[in-house]
């Protein structure tokens, strides 16, 4: 079923409506998830109609429509990719056998872990952008700030949709518990650390979402290949809402990177105090975002063995990112990967077996998709010119999880004493002043067409929309 029903309480392609019990578990959690998105979804935007798209069906042609949409309106539900025919196991000690339709005993404490994490993180950064729509560069920079949270409020339904139909009483708990805890709650902070860090201002939110949605977009992957179906067909419908929220993140960036660019060549300045007195936002500081957000991210993918990794392959409940276009024989147990590890006081690579190393295979991959973009943004500054170039730090750097989490490294890959890290951190980190020069900038901007001196218009507007269209009309 691919077309998704709009006439219910809960908007759903899969037939909600012949399960009773489960439509009336939802629709008693529905009510707390809108007070949960009154109290800590984007600030301010109750009385505003925003021109966003929303799914109307899961195949890739045509899936969505989009029209101006009062905020507490929006319709958020379950939407599941139409299931593929015959599907198998594509992995693991099950290879070849029929995918799962249901949950596997033996498996059901894994799965619900995995799932309830990955649940987490979709409230978690519409808490942690909860004040951007305040300092926004322009209306159509809010418009794509509100498409971000309400879809990631849209991935939160459907992790809770697996959760309390497979997982019974212990998932209606966890389902209650997703709204519990909050981003940065001393006493309730969300799983992952990424998430409780708080996005202050917008060249951080752009950093998150092309840094940490991209950690969402290998993660989804992965678990797109699981052999539970139900979450196999979840995730990949999420993909496709997940790729415009890194499309955010990557053009908010280029076009930063742009408007400094051009008031650096119009003044013929270089030094980043010049840059800054013309109010725009110098390309070390740039950088040190960049690393920050980078290796904050890359810790999501968790120790560089892990024990857990292993078992989640083996059984079957998730994949490496694009299995399926891998030429080994998917069972991994003779094969082995290069981990670095500290040795004499040096990086050195070491042969380790595969399956325990699968965080690792998983962040190069990542690694590697994410330098790409960073290619994309070094072009813009070599056709203005300019000899900068930004560049991603070494995978040791900052890192607050696995084999280097106690180690102090320079974003070349340099093993450094504590007092050369501190000498040095200002200059690769983003300091409390480097802080507080980009939220100086953070004036907010909604008439139509206008943008705030530190970003550059995009090339083009939202569904071939004009650029100063009022994609966010205030009543």
């Amino acid at each position: 079923m691919s077309s998704i029903n709009y006439s219910e309480k809960i908007p759903n392609n899969v037939n909600l409506s012949e399960d009773r019990v489960l439509q009336r578990a939802l629709e008693q959690w529905q009510p707390n998830y809108l007070k949960w998105w009154d109290q800590m979804g984007p600030e301010g935007s109750q009385n505003m109609d925003v021109y966003l798209r929303t799914a109307i069906s899961t195949t890739s042609d045509g899936w969505a429509q989009f029209g101006h949409i009062k905020m507490p309106d929006y319709r958020w539900g379950i939407f599941l990719a139409a299931p593929e025919a015959n599907r198998k196991v594509n992995f693991g000690e099950a290879k070849g056998a029929d995918a799962w339709q249901d949950v596997p005993g033996e498996f059901r404490s894994n799965l619900r872990r995995i799932i309830v994490t990955q649940g987490d993180t979709e409230p978690a950064s519409v808490e942690q952008q909860r004040h951007l729509g305040l300092t926004c560069p322009s209306g159509y920079d809010l418009r794509n700030l509100f498409q971000v949270n309400v879809e990631e409020g849209r991935h939160l339904w459907a992790m809770v949709y697996l959760l309390q139909k497979y997982f019974g009483r212990d998932g209606r708990e966890e389902a209650e518990a997703l709204l519990q805890r909050n981003s940065g709650d001393q006493d309730k902070p969300r799983i992952l650390e990424a998430f409780n860090e708080p996005t202050p201002d917008w060249l951080a939110f752009y950093m998150f979402t092309y840094f940490t949605d991209r950690d969402g977009k290998f993660q989804l992957n992965a678990l797109a290949e699981s052999a539970f179906d139900p979450l196999s067909r979840t995730c990949r419908f999420m993909l496709t809402e997940e790729a415009h929220h890194m499309f955010v993140g990557e053009s908010g960036v280029a076009r930063t990177i742009a408007r400094t660019c051009e008031v650096m060549k119009q003044y013929g300045i270089e030094d980043p105090a010049q840059v800054r007195a013309k109010g725009v936002i110098d390309l070390p500081t740039l950088q040190r975002y960049l690393n920050f957000h980078f290796s904050v991210t890359i810790d999501l993918f968790g120790a560089d063995q892990s024990s857990n990794a292993a078992t989640f392959y083996s059984t079957g409940l998730k994949g490496r990112f694009e299995e399926t276009k891998r030429t080994d024989d998917h069972v991994l147990k003779n094969d082995h990967y290069g981990i670095l590890q500290i040795s004499n006081g040096a990086l050195i690579e070491t042969q380790m077996p595969m399956l325990n190393s699968l965080n690792e295979v998983l962040r190069d991959d990542y690694i590697r998709d994410s330098v790409s973009g960073i290619g994309r943004w070094n072009r813009v500054i070599e056709k203005a010119g300019l000899s900068f170039r930004l560049l991603a730090p070494h995978k040791a750097f900052n890192r607050h999880i696995g084999s280097f989490s106690n180690t102090r490294i320079s974003p070349d890959g340099r093993i450094l004493s504590e007092a050369e890290w501190q000498a040095n951190v200002r200059n690769w980190l983003p300091s409390e002043e480097d802080r507080a020069y980009v939220a100086s900038l953070m004036g907010r901007v909604v008439e139509p067409g206008k943008f705030a001196n530190w970003i550059s218009p995009p090339p083009i507007g939202i569904n071939r929309q004009p650029i100063d269209s009022e994609y966010v009309r205030f009543n």
